[in-house]
C-alpha cells in the first residue's frame, strides 16, 4: 500500500518532500504557515516570494523590531476591510496613517503582542521538526497572549 501525500503548496512541510513520513509535527509546520498568513496576509505562494523567501523567512527577518512593516495592516483598525472589492492595501501608508492614529502605549502593546504571535508562527514553521513547538504550548502561549490583550482592553 502506498500513500499519496495530499496538500497545498506551501503548507506541506519539507520533510515530507524528502520521504518523511506524516506526523503531528507536520501538522504543526502548516498550522505555524497558516498562523503566519493570517498575520501577514501572504500566502506562502505569493508571488512576490522568489527563491528561498516565503512567509516564514520574511516573518523571521522581520522579528523582532520590523513586525509592524509585515503585519496586514487591517490589523491595526477597527473598520472592516472588504475582501470582496479585491483592493490591496498599500502597506507602507496604511501602516503608518493608522500608526500615527493610535496612542503610543496602544501601539507598543499591539507591537508585543504581534511579535509573540508571529515568533509561535516562526517556531511552529521551522524547517527541522525538532524544532517545533508542541502544540499544547502554542495553545498555552497563544492564550497569555489573549488573556494579555483582554487584560488591557478592560483597562482602557
Amino acid at each position: 500500500m502506498s500513500a499519496i501525500l495530499k496538500g497545498s503548496i506551501g503548507y506541506i512541510p519539507p520533510e515530507y518532500g524528502m520521504g518523511g513520513q506524516p506526523s503531528t509535527l507536520g501538522d504543526i509546520y502548516s498550522y505555524g504557515i497558516l498562523l503566519l498568513e493570517i498575520f501577514t496576509r501572504k500566502k506562502p505562494t505569493d508571488e512576490m516570494f522568489e527563491g528561498d523567501m516565503g512567509t516564514h523567512k520574511l516573518t523571521s527577518i522581520a522579528l523582532p523590531n520590523r513586525v509592524m512593516d509585515i503585519i496586514d495592516p487591517s490589523l491595526l483598525s477597527k473598520q472592516e476591510y472588504d475582501d470582496r472589492d479585491h483592493h490591496e492595501i498599500s502597506t507602507n501608508d496604511e501602516t503608518s496613517i493608522r500608526r500615527r492614529d493610535m496612542e503610543p502605549n496602544v501601539l507598543a502593546m499591539m507591537e508585543d503582542w504581534l511579535v509573540s504571535v508571529l515568533q509561535i508562527g516562526v517556531s511552529c514553521s521551522s524547517t527541522s521538526p525538532s524544532e517545533r513547538i508542541p502544540m499544547p504550548v502554542v495553545v498555552n502561549k497563544l492564550q497569555a497572549i489573549m488573556n494579555s490583550y483582554l487584560r488591557f482592553n478592560n483597562l482602557q
